[in-house]
């Protein structure tokens, strides 16, 4: 199975690694593909160049083989499509390979309001990575008609199914890091060494 996990990653923190780190050992991911994002459909371009966060996002993962970065949505113009994006991926990859399509809860509360968001289980299946107690506040037929409760079916096809999965959400976000640097206050423990070095030698996120 391959994994794709999106975000802008501005900056990369331990919260996406922490996460990353667990989805990969409880699928047994042969691969997991962090994507980040050129021009969110949904939220404001980030000030930060595409090819800055790449390179964080290569240092913080370099010692992880089972880590890679895709940059396909960097490569194309206009908003990241993640439609788009999964069609380019399974165009690439064998056709009973499943492919699981890791997000948040917020991403999933939202998922309608994606493009084209009903194509999306063409080409794999959703994985909701949650905290401890989450009950979605509601879920439409759709969603019932494709919801497993065990994560081991993913296997059995390609895509179009919907799981759930606890995980052990860091109460880190990249805003605050932004905030932290603009008022020079110090980042250690939120995120790798390699990528603090990084943003202190390009100077990034000063007011």
């Amino acid at each position: 199975m391959i994994g794709i996990y999106g975000g802008t990653f501005n900056p990369v923190h331990y919260g996406h690694l922490r996460t990353a780190l667990e989805v990969s050992e409880i699928f047994a991911l042969h691969e997991l593909r962090l994507l980040p994002c050129a021009q969110p459909a949904h939220r404001t371009e980030p000030e930060v160049s595409a090819e800055a966060r790449v390179q964080m996002l290569q240092m913080a993962i370099k010692d992880y083989p089972q880590f890679s970065c895709d940059t396909r949505e960097l490569e194309r113009a206009g908003p990241s499509y993640m439609v788009d994006t999964l069609a380019s991926i399974r165009s690439e990859i064998d056709d009973d390979m499943p492919l699981l399509l890791f997000i948040g809860t917020d991403a999933f509360n939202s998922l309608t309001s994606w493009h084209r968001w009903q194509a999306l289980f063409d080409y794999a299946h959703i994985v909701v990575m949650t905290r401890p107690g989450y009950k979605p506040d509601s879920l439409i037929n759709f969603y019932l008609d494709r919801q497993v409760d065990d994560r081991h079916s993913l296997k059995s096809c390609p895509s179009g199914k919907i799981y759930f999965q606890q995980v052990t959400q860091l109460e880190i976000s990249a805003s605050f890091i932004r905030k932290a640097v603009a008022e020079q206050k110090n980042i250690s423990f939120l995120l790798p060494e390699s990528v603090i070095e990084y943003i202190q030698a390009k100077r990034l996120y000063r007011a």
